[in-house]
């Protein structure tokens, strides 16, 4: 190929790794085609846990996994292996709760059974198995009673949010295409990063991918694919999410144009004043540092998704990179003390991504479970129980509100 011909074309891979054209209309993970998110939230009286469900379209999606922390509690995660045989999840539960939190996902695999939705297993309408890979994180006893975990009723209460129903007082739910509910909220309710409130929070962006006819993917001048990729992430950290010298959020950076332009580096006196408050849980260093003995038993939790179509291994690829996002937003990431789980989901019925396409998509991927991640710390309140107390970040340092 000529010269000429090389620079009318561009590099193929240094075109589709292009910044994406803008988050997606509610920068969530609704915003993905097919995908409905409900929450559970349980707090008050001793309480402070939840549940989120992430719901597919009725034939489910293409659904993949990485677990890279050190202290997981999954379900049906060897399920989703590429080696195994079923290639679709019908949804994905994230729970607070630890291993007790586990049953609520019973409480979405019965409301999709009454739907019909599911593995077929026999000749009725009814003999079908749903698939519902869940996870969860560790926030017992941080609403002040030890006991007090989701169970299958709080399944349920998510599963009808996401759905669109009334899901009772518990619920604040979403349906496709509004704008996910972050902070304080479902499976991110009792989450804790670091020694700030944790949460739940998400984000998207639309990719123009081109389709360069030297890939023999299409005729010369075909317009640019659009993929949108979104996350959710539920932040609850052993490490920091913020910089121990300067308060600033590790995953800022990252942001769309004008996403996260509105941050400020917090005022001196607002980091002296942090360091005094939160001596006591294990400041190190004079800055909002990660405690120097990791708290035990943390976790954080979440989906990436798209609509594009890929293969099972694609997906379990896409769930991988997107804990780069994870690690770029989190310090120490993946530790003996998390159980980091990442389920990835692909709603697509077209052709699989190419190459080039799939590259796109996964340099995405990273960005945006980092912006999930400081939506999360950023949406999240201020939390006193008789457990504990956890300062929002926003509460903690005005300051860093630049508008």
């Amino acid at each position: 190929m000529s010269s000429t011909e090389d620079d009318r074309l561009g590099d193929p891979l240094s075109r589709a790794v292009s910044s994406p054209a803008g988050a997606g209309p509610t920068n969530s993970l609704t915003d993905v085609r097919g995908l409905k998110v409900g929450h559970a939230t349980l707090d008050g009286d001793g309480w402070l846990t939840g549940v989120t469900v992430v719901l597919t379209p009725p034939g489910g999606a293409t659904a993949g996994v990485d677990v890279r922390g050190g202290a997981p509690g999954t379900r049906e995660t060897d399920l989703l292996d590429p080696r195994n045989s079923v290639q679709c999840a019908h949804a994905i539960m994230l729970g607070g709760g630890s291993a007790y939190g586990l049953s609520a996902a019973h409480g979405v695999l019965t409301r999709l059974a009454a739907l019909g939705r599911g593995v077929a297993v026999g000749d009725a309408p009814s003999h079908v198995v749903p698939i519902v890979p869940a996870a969860i994180l560790f926030d017992l006893g941080r609403g002040g009673v030890f006991g007090n975990y989701p169970g299958a009723e709080a399944g349920e209460v998510a599963f009808d949010a996401a759905l669109g129903s009334d899901g009772g007082t518990l619920a604040a739910g979403n349906v496709s295409g509004g704008t996910v509910a972050a902070g304080n909220v479902g499976a991110g309710t009792g989450a804790v990063a670091g020694q700030l409130k944790g949460g739940t929070g998400s984000a998207s962006a639309v990719l123009d991918i081109p389709v360069p006819a030297i890939l023999g993917s299409g005729p010369a001048g075909q317009p640019a694919l659009k993929v949108t990729v979104a996350a959710l992430a539920a932040v609850n950290s052993a490490g920091s999410v913020t910089d121990e010298r300067s308060g600033v959020l590790y995953g800022a950076q990252f942001g769309l144009p004008g996403e996260f332009d509105w941050l400020r580096p917090p005022a001196g006196d607002e980091l002296a004043a942090a360091a005094s408050l939160l001596a006591g849980g294990g400041l190190s260093g004079g800055g909002l540092a990660a405690p120097p003995r990791p708290r035990p038993l943390n976790t954080t939790i979440g989906v990436i998704a798209c609509d594009a179509s890929l293969t099972k291994s694609q997906c379990a690829k896409l769930a991988g990179v997107a804990h780069d996002g994870l690690a770029r937003a989190i310090r120490p990431a993946h530790s003996m003390f998390d159980g980091d789980t990442i389920f990835a989901l692909a709603t697509g019925d077209g052709p699989p991504a190419s190459p080039p396409e799939f590259h796109a998509i996964l340099t995405a991927a990273a960005d945006c479970f980092t912006r999930a991640i400081v939506h999360a710390v950023l949406s999240a309140g201020s939390v006193t129980t008789p457990g504990g107390r956890w300062p929002g970040y926003l509460d903690l340092f005005p300051s860093a509100r630049g508008r």
